[in-house]
């Protein structure tokens, strides 16, 4: 079975020795792609990956590999402009050819129209319109197609004449583009587990770039999971040849922070700016220059042209929004198509810092007044805490997630409000129950300080972050919490 791979235009217009660099290292990520998959099939003979000036050549000696196994893993590597599957032949004469022709095609021809296209590499006493028309005509007279049709053809048939080779495609298939995976700069890319974040990390990759995965917990292990889930999947797809990093943040006492000390309007921006200081700790750790994010331009508040300049104020490294200027529903089709919109979907939208009429024009010097107020170290603290995994090894740790169930409030529980208490003042709960207001960012320094003999509910508006946190206090023992809510 043998694969040609053609690489992508932007490749073959670069000097001699980078172009050269990038087929080399495209080369060297199928040998492993390909390796690591007769590895999962079966033991048996190897797969050769012959790198040449304008393709790659792919000899698949494996029996128990298949074409389908094998066009996988060609759609899913960067720097590849399209695949063929095809067969070889000694370059004699063209009437030698129509048997093996005829043979791949005519099942594929039978009532359509088609057209003949011969592509010729070295010198040759034919002309590539000759065969055209010797090959087509034989292709007409020995199959049932319907007719030759040079302008909107339902088959093309292709066969390529390279130096005394000949080549017949059976099949062609698009491949991802960009450059080689590798071939560029590591980056580290901000991640929030939606569908923004996880479409930007995969555009760096079919860029070229190693793709490490920063992520701030802001509040629960159920969110991580998730988050994992995405990111494990996003390098197994597209960058599994590459060896980077999954970096958790506990980022609970920065919310804290903000949500105790500044001005409501400026939350949002400011949570931003803290998080670019803190993924400027992470790059450095992993000896990388560039951080990405997957905001586009006035999506939210935050995300306004002034808002996100003063955020990359607070970077002391290069920011990279490969979505600055997608639409939302752009951006969702490619989550779909990459494979991470169900994981998105289903994601719990984390909804801690809510600013209260948020200002979509930042002053510098208001956030310089307002982040005056916060205790710095609280990064330092939160770097201190972060885990840094090998990006295999992230599912590897994960442990089962209780099940909490929703219970009416009885007249022996207790129930948490763990809203924000500007919400609490806005929408008062009032239950026959015992109400307690401890805001989430409270919650893991207070709760342990209350009887646990006693069963907590705990209550915010949609239900996201009473789960988040429920399920955070299971995993530091306190089993005595679970979710309110009206059956």
């Amino acid at each position: 079975m043998k694969f040609i791979v053609k690489l992508f235009p932007e490749i073959t217009i670069k000097s001699r020795s980078v172009r050269q660099r990038f087929c080399k290292r495209l080369a060297s990520n199928l040998r492993i792609q390909f390796k690591d998959l007769g590895e999962q099939v079966a033991q048996g003979a190897g797969t050769e990956v012959l790198s040449h000036w304008d393709y790659i050549e792919i000899l698949i000696h494996n029996p128990a590999i298949t074409a389908e196994d094998a066009r996988d893993v060609l759609r899913r590597n960067p720097g590849i402009a399209y695949f063929q599957q095809v067969l070889e032949f000694p370059l004699t004469t063209a009437e030698e050819i129509i048997p093996h022709l005829v043979a791949a095609n005519s099942e594929r021809l039978k009532g359509k129209s088609f057209a003949m296209r011969v592509r010729r590499v070295g010198q040759h006493d034919f002309s590539s319109l000759d065969w055209e028309r010797h090959l087509g005509g034989a292709l007409m007279q020995l199959t049932e197609a319907r007719s030759v049709d040079l302008r909107r053809p339902d088959v093309q048939v292709r066969l390529e004449v390279r130096h005394q080779k000949v080549f017949i495609e059976t099949e062609r298939e698009p491949g991802m583009g960009g450059y080689p995976l590798g071939s560029q700069e590591d980056v580290v890319s901000l991640m929030s587990g939606g569908f923004d974040s996880a479409v930007a990390t995969y555009l760096t990759m079919k860029r070229g770039c190693k793709t490490h995965f920063c992520f701030f917990n802001l509040g629960g292990s159920a969110h991580e999971i998730g988050v994992r889930q995405i990111a494990h999947h996003i390098w197994k797809q597209y960058g599994s040849v590459a060896k980077v990093y999954f970096v958790s943040v506990p980022f609970d006492e920065v919310v804290a922070e903000i949500l105790t000390k500044v001005n409501h309007s400026l939350m949002g921006v400011i949570l931003k700016r803290m998080m670019m200081r803190a993924g400027n700790r992470v790059a450095s750790r992993l000896h990388v220059n560039t951080l990405v994010t997957g905001e586009s331009i006035a999506q939210v508040s935050s995300q306004t042209l002034t808002n996100l300049n003063i955020i990359d104020n607070a970077s002391e490294r290069l920011v990279v929004r490969p979505l600055i200027v997608s639409d939302k529903q752009d951006i969702i089709n490619q989550a779909k198509a990459i494979g991470t919109f169900d994981m998105a979907a289903s994601m719990p939208e984390y909804c801690g810092v809510i600013s209260d009429r948020p200002t979509v024009k930042a002053r510098p010097d208001k956030v310089l007044e307002e982040e005056a107020k916060l205790d710095m170290e609280v990064i330092r603290r939160a770097i201190e805490r972060s885990q840094v995994l090998k990006i295999d090894q992230v599912l590897k740790d994960l442990k089962p997630q209780a099940e909490l169930d929703q219970f009416e409030a009885k007249e022996d529980a207790v129930v948490i409000d763990i809203r924000h208490p500007t919400e609490q003042e806005k929408s008062p709960l009032t239950l026959d129950a015992e109400v307690v207001h401890i805001p989430f960012y409270q919650l893991s320094t207070r709760f342990p300080e209350l009887d646990q003999e006693q069963q907590y509910l705990l209550y915010c508006d949609r239900g996201v972050m009473s789960k988040l946190h429920a399920l955070y206090l299971h995993d530091a023992g306190h089993v005595n919490v679970g979710v309110y809510g009206s059956k």
